[in-house]
C-alpha cells in the first residue's frame, strides 16, 4: 500500500535540496543541473546517510522508495522524451566534414579504450552474472557518451551557442546522442540476452527493435505530422497528451523487445515532425515540470543507489583514477585531436574536446540503466557517478582557461596588426 505522506516528505527533501545546490552551483558558475547532481548523491548514503543515519533511515527507508523509484523513472522517461523532441535532426543530415569527423572520434576512441578497459578490471566490479563481452560493452558505451542538453546549456551561458565552436559541438553532440543510444540498446540487448538464452534471443531481440523502429518511423510520423501540423506549429494540451502516450507505447515495447524503456521514450521524441518549430514547442512545455518537479527524484534516487562508502582502500581509489584517466583522455583527447586533423587550431580543438567530455545527467540514466539490468555492481556504479560529476564539474572552469587564450592570441594579433 502506498505510503503517500513519506513519498511526500521525501518529494519535498528532494525538490527542497535540488533548489539549494543548484542555487549554490550557479553562485560558482555552473550549471543548475550540476548543483541538482550533487544533491542526489548528497542524499544518499554517501553524505546524508553517513552523517544522520537515523534521520535518513526515516525519510528514506530502503523497504519503501518504490513509490520514489516510480517518480523518478518517470521523471527520467519524460527527459528522455523531451531529449529526442530537441534533437537537432537537421545537424545530423547536413552537418559533414569535421562535426561527423569528431563526432566519430568522440565516440570510437572512450568506447575502445572503456572496452580495453574492462578485462583489466577486477571481476567484482562487473554485475555478478554479465558476460565479459557485455561488461565491456557497457563499459564502452559508458566512456562515450556525452549529455547533449548539458552542452546546450553550458553553450547558452557562455555565449557560444552561434560560434563556430558552439555551431560544431552541438552537431557533433547530435551525432553522439544518436550513436550512444543505438550502441547502449545493443548493450542492453547482449546483457538481457545473455541472461535469458544466448545469442539467439540476441538476434532475435535485435531484428524485434529494428522492426519496431521501421514500423514507428513509416507508420506513426505520418500520423504525427497530419496531427501536429494542423495548426500552423501551434501546440495545445492534447497534443502534449499525444505526444506522451506515444513516449510510453513506444517505451513499452522497447521494454518487451528486450532493450531498455528509455530507449523507447528516445525513439518517441524523434519520431514528432520537426517543421514549423513544433517539435521544439512541444518540448518548451514539457520542459519545465519535467526539469523542476520530476527530474531533481531521479537525481536522488541515483544518489540513494550510490555509496562512496564502498570504494573502500587504495586499489579501489586507483581504479577510480584509472576510469577518471581512460574517460577523460578518451572523450577529451580524441575529440581534440580529431578536430585538430580536422583543420580547427588547437585551441577551439581543445574547447570543442572540453566540451564533448561533458557527460552530466545522460551519464547518470546510462549508469542507472547498467546497475538495472546487472551490467555492473553497485561499486563501479558509484565510481561512475563520481566520474559523470567530475567531467561534468571541469567542463566550465577548464573552457574558461581555453577561452582566455583565445582572447589572449586575439589581442596579440591585433597589437602586432597594429605595430
Amino acid at each position: 500500500m502506498l505510503d503517500l505522506p513519506r513519498l511526500l516528505l521525501q518529494l519535498l527533501v528532494v525538490l527542497a535540496a535540488a533548489r539549494a545546490f543548484g542555487w549554490l552551483a550557479q553562485r560558482v558558475a555552473q550549471p543548475r543541473v550540476i548543483g541538482e547532481m550533487v544533491a542526489g548523491l548528497v542524499l544518499g548514503p554517501s553524505v546524508f546517510g553517513a552523517l544522520a543515519p537515523a534521520l535518513a533511515a526515516r525519510v528514506f527507508p530502503p523497504d519503501a522508495l518504490a513509490p520514489l523509484a516510480a517518480v523518478a523513472q518517470l521523471g527520467v522517461l519524460l527527459f528522455l522524451l523531451v531529449v529526442g523532441l530537441r534533437l537537432d535532426l537537421g545537424a545530423l543530415r547536413l552537418r559533414a566534414g569535421a562535426a561527423v569527423a569528431m563526432s566519430h572520434a568522440s565516440i570510437a576512441v572512450p568506447f575502445a579504450l572503456g572496452a580495453a578497459l574492462a578485462p583489466l578490471l577486477p571481476r567484482e566490479l562487473a554485475g555478478p552474472h554479465v558476460s565479459p563481452l557485455a561488461f565491456a560493452l557497457f563499459l564502452g558505451a559508458a566512456m562515450s557518451v556525452t549529455a547533449f542538453p548539458v552542452l546546450a546549456r553550458i553553450l547558452e551561458e557562455r555565449r557560444l551557442t552561434g560560434t563556430r565552436l558552439g555551431t560544431l559541438a552541438l552537431a557533433a553532440a547530435a551525432v553522439d546522442d544518436v550513436s550512444a543510444w543505438t550502441i547502449l540498446a545493443g548493450v542492453v540487448a547482449v546483457a538481457r540476452a545473455g541472461a535469458a538464452g544466448g545469442a539467439g534471443t540476441a538476434v532475435l531481440r535485435a531484428l524485434g527493435l529494428t522492426a519496431l523502429v521501421v514500423v514507428a518511423a513509416l507508420a506513426t510520423r505520418p500520423l504525427l505530422r497530419r496531427r501536429l501540423l494542423r495548426h500552423g506549429g501551434r501546440v495545445d494540451a492534447p497534443d502534449v497528451g499525444l505526444v506522451v502516450v506515444l513516449a510510453l507505447a513506444t517505451a513499452l515495447a522497447t521494454e518487451h523487445a528486450g532493450v531498455h524503456a528509455l530507449f523507447g521514450a528516445f525513439l518517441a521524441g524523434t519520431l514528432v515532425p520537426r517543421e514549423q518549430g513544433v517539435a521544439a514547442a512541444l518540448a518548451t512545455r514539457m520542459e519545465e515540470l519535467v526539469v523542476t518537479a520530476l527530474l531533481p527524484a531521479f537525481f536522488a534516487f541515483a544518489g540513494l543507489r550510490a555509496s562512496v562508502a564502498l570504494i573502500d582502500g587504495a586499489a579501489l581509489w586507483a581504479v577510480f583514477g584509472l576510469l577518471m584517466l581512460v574517460a577523460v583522455g578518451g572523450k577529451l583527447g580524441g575529440s581534440a585531436v580529431a578536430a585538430r586533423l580536422a583543420g580547427l587550431p588547437w585551441d577551439e580543438s581543445l574547447g570543442l574536446g572540453i566540451l564533448m567530455n561533458t557527460r552530466g545527467l545522460m551519464e547518470l540514466v546510462i549508469l542507472s540503466i547498467g546497475l538495472d539490468v546487472g551490467a555492473i555492481s553497485p561499486t563501479l556504479y558509484a565510481m561512475m557517478v563520481l566520474m559523470a560529476l567530475a567531467t561534468t564539474i571541469m567542463t566550465a572552469p577548464l573552457l574558461a582557461l581555453v577561452e582566455r587564450r583565445v582572447r589572449s592570441a586575439d589581442g596579440a594579433r591585433a597589437a602586432a596588426v597594429a605595430r
